[in-house]
Formats: structure tokens, sequence, C-alpha cells
């Protein structure tokens, strides 16, 4: 979707600035101008296209038809599903769940999708297959969906809304404003769009800051920290690698296509599977520059509430990864 975009980076740094492919600077330039650009561009599509959205199907009707049908957690599930053919990593995740927020979904269900999206994607899939076979890719995908299943159903039941941030409550008072304006004055679609437009301008001014602080500090992550840095950390004999792979891998910042290379050589250097896939999971699904973006959408307490609630989940699977395989 995005090769045009990272294509263009490269041009940018590698030719246009001069600079040595493999130098860590040019290659934290390059990941910032990229991860950037096009984080911004999704968020604004987003937030543009759930503004037509809810402006036939206002937020109150949402809430409504969640709170009354009881879907016994399918919501959750359907919501896993769909991060799954969303292949984002975990900060271009953070703009559908702007939008999902905007857009009245529940807060659990909404956290379904930003812990599946970056894990289980087809891209992923395709690398698993070809690095570590088919039994492995089922059982690898079967947990990314259930982790965020699980995930979202814990953090609903918590009833964390209180510890959105006011800039969240604003934008929805906004939502719900417009569209109370669009019914009343019966506005046609041409009508709307200024509107709509206009909104998600502003939404993408506040949100600015926190993408480029946040990107500049994964750009850097990217480009200088080494391969091999923790692979000591998660030796064979060590009963608490798992949850000492998941806590270093947060640090760090990568998809998952970016990360898979690197699991494969921990696997042929006889870390296990499992401590291995939840280094994997801590590094695409939870990291610093997540976190960041965040920071504009949810209070200090909800990040720590979802960053512990996932990580104990992906140690839990990777200790079941270890007994299976």
């Amino acid at each position: 979707m995005f090769d045009w975009l990272e294509h263009m980076a490269q041009w940018l740094v590698y030719n246009v600035l001069g600079m040595n492919p493999e130098d860590h600077l040019a290659k934290a330039l390059d990941f910032f101008i990229y991860d950037s650009i096009k984080i911004l561009l999704l968020l604004f599509t987003v937030v543009f296209l759930m503004g037509i959205i809810n402006s036939y199907f206002p937020i109150d009707r949402v809430k409504n038809f969640l709170s009354r049908n009881k879907l016994y957690g399918a919501e959750y599930f359907m919501a896993s599903l769909f991060g799954v053919v969303t292949p984002f990593c975990s900060c271009s995740s953070v703009p559908l769940f702007i939008g999902f927020v905007r857009g009245g979904i529940p807060l659990g269900v909404t956290f379904a999708f930003l812990v599946t999206s970056p894990l289980v994607n087809e891209v992923a899939i395709g690398l698993f297959v070809g690095l570590f076979g088919v039994k492995t890719t089922i059982l690898y995908v079967l947990s990314g969906v259930l982790l965020g299943t699980i995930s979202g159903l814990i953090l609903q039941r918590l009833k964390l809304e209180k510890y959105l941030t006011p800039w969240v409550k604003e934008v929805l008072a906004n939502a719900q404003r417009d569209q109370k304006r669009f019914e009343e004055e019966k506005q046609s679609f041409k009508q709307r769009l200024p509107i709509i437009w206009d909104e998600a301008l502003k939404i993408l001014k506040g949100v600015l800051p926190y993408v480029i602080i946040g990107i500049a500090i994964g750009g850097l992550m990217h480009g200088y920290i080494p391969e091999g840095f923790f692979e000591k950390y998660m030796a064979k004999d060590n009963l608490f690698a798992v949850p000492i792979a998941t806590i270093l891998a947060v640090p760090m910042y990568s998809n998952a296509s970016g990360i898979l290379p690197i699991v494969q050589v921990l696997v042929d250097k006889g870390i296990p599977l499992g401590t291995a896939i939840a280094f994997m999971m801590g590094v695409v699904g939870l990291s610093l520059p997540e976190a960041m973006l965040l920071k504009k959408v949810m209070t200090i307490k909800l990040i720590g509430v979802f960053f512990g609630v996932v990580m104990l989940c992906i140690i839990v699977s990777g200790y079941l990864f270890n007994l299976i395989l």
C-alpha cells in the first residue's frame, strides 16, 4: 500500500541527501520520513472517513446497538479478525484506534483491534510459513487473535473510559455536536464535507507533535539498536527468559515482517521458539513510540494498564509455545 512512499523516502535520503545506506543515521532518517508521513496520511484518511460514517450513523446509535445486543464476546473476536487483515505496525494502528474511539466503539473492542493488528497480518503469515512451517504459523495466528480477544475482554471489564484524555472527550463531544447539527438541518452530503474536513484537520494538528516525537524515537531505535543486543538474556536455561524477552522488547520498534528474520536468527542460535515469539510480539505489539502516540488519547495510567495486560498475555503465550513446540 505504501511502497511508493517507502521508495520516495529512500530516494530522498540516499539520492538527494547522498547518505550512505549502511549509516545508522541514514537508516533512522529513512525510517522517520517514511513512518511519520504514513501515519499522518492514515490518521487523516481514517478520521475523515469515520467522520462521514458518523454523520449518518451517530455515535449514540452505535453505543445503543452494542449495549442492547448481547454478542457474547463476538465483537472482540471480530475486532481481532479485522486486525488480521490490516497490515499495520503498532504505531500505524493508532490512527484506526482514534477513529474507532471517535465512532463510539467500546474501548475494549477497540483495544482488541489495537493488539492484534500489528501482530498478525498476511505479510507476517507468509513469512512465518516460509520460516517455521504451517503448524507453527497456525498456532501463531490463533494465539495472536486470542491475545487480542482476551486482552479486549479484560480491558473492557476494567471500565477504563474515565482514563481517556480530555482531548478525546472533546473530540467525541465535537462529533456528537456535528451529528446533531447534520440531523437538525438535514444537510446534504456536499454540505457536510467541509465540516468533516475541518474536524479531521483539527484532530491531525492535535496529534502531530506526538507523531513526530514518537516516530523520531522509533527511528533512533530502528537505526541504532544492534540486532543481537538482547540475545544473551534469552538463553534456553533461563526460567525467566520469556518475561525478560517481552520486557526488553518494548524499547525496540519494528513491524512483523521486519522482526521475523531476527526471530529466525534467534531460534537458529538455540533460543526457544516460544521465547523468540514472545520477543517478537513485544517488539511489534508494544513499543515506546506507540506509547508516545497513545499519550494524546490515553492517560499514563491507562497506557500502563494496557501495556501490562498485553505483556501478561504475551508472556503466557510464550510459555505455552515453549511447551507445545
